[in-house]
């Protein structure tokens, strides 16, 4: 879930009411997991009136996001390749 708040604020910063939904968990635990991340001082909050709106620290915490789901997803790829060649009647040959 904090991989997905952090995706979401990397788009542009979000109040919490716009996260909710997105997150899809109760109040009260994304208030948590966001204290978390604003404790840790990979985002920052600052109130409009009775909303409290949420942003990252730093530009470079979208950069990670990004290369970390860019190396990911290439392992799952190859994984998802090793099955295929793995399971019986396969039409591929295997990989080196």
């Amino acid at each position: 879930m904090r991989i997905r708040v952090l995706e979401l604020l990397s788009e542009r910063e979000h109040a919490v009411a716009e996260l909710l939904p997105e997150v899809g968990v109760e109040a009260a635990h994304l208030s948590q997991q966001l204290a978390i991340l604003r404790r840790t001082g990979i985002v920052t909050s600052r109130r409009e009136g009775t909303t409290v709106v949420y942003r990252l620290t730093s530009p470079d915490i979208a950069e990670l996001l990004t290369v970390a789901r860019s190396v990911l997803t290439a392992l799952l790829t190859d994984r998802a390749e090793l099955l295929d060649d793995l399971r019986p009647g396969s039409d591929s040959t295997p990989r080196d």
